[in-house]
């Protein structure tokens, strides 16, 4: 009987020991190409989030009987039609889809569970700790809209802080309904701790090869139809395409496959003032293009044409 139980105890070891390595690999998956939407922990609450309709899944307001690693699995593979949400098939494997859809059914759907901290030395934030007095902004504990005057000194200095710091990735903090418009300049890098002209002092400093691409172009006077359309591009599209086009930006690095780059000879050859209105208008499929349809009207949408052909590249009236 003894030695049944000690190879039972073994077994079970061992079948442990992979579930845990399983969902580790999926954590390290999650924590590349799933949180930017979702949620650091699982909640959507993030700036992406705000911005995208339908919203990405909060997967910790699913119940747990209602999602399960099939579904989360059927939807890797296939995404979500009418969604924001692009099938991964071409991106991870099989064994990684597999492991990203048991570590979040098993970490946001079942525990609740708030993921590991992110910002830590090994992540490029060393003694993340002096940011504490910001931190209330950043949880959506304190409105990023509260005025001035009724926050304490502390308060202000944890304001200006987070202002200085925190806002470029956290954005209002805990994205929610708000009583003012905040107008946040889309740069995609962190902006502390780097400069473009003095050499890099710790780890943040390697962001700077992006602030490159976060500089509006100055083309010089513009119509009206391509100011209008610099005022959108700038407010909604910089994000992920840079605010220069190329989409080297930080943020644009990041998804796979990258950003088109409005300024490539290359692609824009292939493009018309039609087939780039009709990628705003519908976006594209197998990317992180969402469709801007129910967000801009089509005067909108030739506005930013307009600049896009003057800024970026010139684009011929059609092509078929």
């Amino acid at each position: 009987m003894k030695c049944w139980l000690v190879a039972l105890l073994v077994v079970a070891s061992s079948l442990a020991e992979a579930a845990g390595d399983r969902l580790e690999a999926g954590r390290a998956v999650y924590n590349y190409r799933c949180y930017f939407c979702h949620g650091y922990s699982g909640d959507a609450k993030t700036l992406a989030a705000s911005f995208l309709d339908p919203r990405p899944t909060a997967f910790v307001a699913v119940d747990p009987g209602r999602l399960n690693e099939g579904l989360v699995l059927e939807t890797l593979r296939q995404g979500r039609s009418g969604t924001a949400m692009k099938s991964f098939s071409g991106i991870l494997d099989d064994q990684e889809m597999t492991a990203v859809a048991a570590f979040v059914v098993d970490e946001f759907v079942r525990r609740k569970a708030a993921n590991t901290r992110y910002h830590t030395a090994e992540n490029g934030w060393p003694d993340h700790e002096r940011y504490r007095p910001a931190f209330p902004f950043a949880r959506g504990e304190i409105p990023l809209s509260r005025p001035w005057e009724a926050l304490s000194p502390e308060e202000q200095g944890g304001k200006r802080l987070y202002l200085a710091s925190c806002v470029t990735c956290h954005d209002r903090g805990a994205p929610q309904a708000d009583d003012v418009v905040w107008d946040a300049r889309p740069l995609s890098y962190p902006r502390n701790h780097f400069s473009l002209a003095a050499p890099p002092v710790d780890a943040m400093a390697s962001a700077s090869p992006y602030a490159l691409h976060d500089r509006v172009p100055k083309p010089g006077r513009l119509s009206g139809a391509e100011r209008r359309g610099e005022r959108l591009f700038q407010a909604n599209c910089a994000f992920c395409h840079g605010a220069d086009g190329t989409g080297r930006n930080w943020i644009g690095q990041f998804l796979e496959p990258h950003p088109r780059n409005l300024t490539d000879p290359s692609f824009m050859a292939g493009a018309s003032r039609r087939t780039i209105a009709h990628a705003i208008r519908e976006g594209l499929p197998g990317t992180s293009m969402p469709a801007w349809k129910s967000v801009l009207g089509e005067a909108q949408i030739a506005d930013l044409v307009a600049y896009i052909s003057r800024v970026f590249h010139p684009l011929p009236a059609e092509r078929r």
